[in-house]
């Protein structure tokens, strides 16, 4: 459990970094963008996979039986998460997390003004429900929570960087996914949505087909069935 904990408070302050303007810039200026993301994204890789090693050695303590319609729960919100995280990382977000900060918003912000966030969410409480265990409510929980917690943050961010322009980008966007397109705001298509869309139906189908089972040792299908 030490060792769980460890990984997984290393992972949230790593995680932290980019939300801190002034510890991200003064890494950048003095090892340059490029070396900064080849940087940041191997040292993320290695702590996430720290994680999800300590939490596998955690002993299994069921909190609720199995069901199939479970697996039908991660299979539905998974492919949405992976989606939402795809295109909004490769849309220009100056509202949340993204790779790209600055130009014309993507229509990505049209559906939600966090889609990454959202998308980390919907894929760890998918797998939090079919799970069903507390180790994966440790892992996939305290995912979910750290997504769905660093919303609050991004908004009062944004909101400080835009100063007056805030109230006609709220009224355009949603903190919620699909709220705006109720409130009848149309959904734009642009190629990180195209791209996304394509990447997480290619990534579902060959986790489903037995890519998951060989990554983690659980068949989608064979659950669901």
């Amino acid at each position: 459990m030490n060792e769980f904990a460890l990984a997984f408070a290393l992972f949230l302050g790593l995680h932290s970094v980019p939300a801190i303007p002034a510890i991200r810039s003064a890494i950048i200026r003095r090892t340059g963008r490029s070396a900064y993301f080849i940087l940041y994204s191997t040292v993320s890789t290695a702590v996430l996979i720290w994680v999800f090693r300590a939490a596998l050695a955690l002993d299994y303590i069921p909190l609720w039986d199995f069901q199939p319609w479970h697996a039908a729960i991660t299979i539905f919100l998974a492919p949405i998460g992976i989606f939402l995280v795809i295109a909004g990382l490769l849309s220009c977000n100056p509202l949340s997390v993204s790779l790209r900060t600055s130009g014309q918003r993507g229509a990505i912000v049209l559906v939600t003004r966090h889609p990454v966030l959202w998308g980390f969410a919907f894929w760890a409480v998918g797998h939090l429900v079919a799970n069903g265990d507390l180790r994966a409510l440790f892992l996939f929980g305290g995912f979910a929570l750290f997504s769905l917690g660093s919303i609050p943050l991004a908004e009062k961010r944004a909101r400080n960087r835009l100063g007056t322009s805030w109230t006609d980008v709220a009224a355009s966007t949603s903190v919620f996914p699909f709220a705006g397109l109720l409130r009848g705001h149309g959904l734009g298509i642009d190629m990180p949505i195209l791209f996304g869309a394509v990447a997480a139906a290619i990534i579902t189908g060959w986790l489903l087909l037995g890519g998951h089972s060989f990554l983690f040792g659980a068949d989608p299908i064979a659950t669901l069935m």
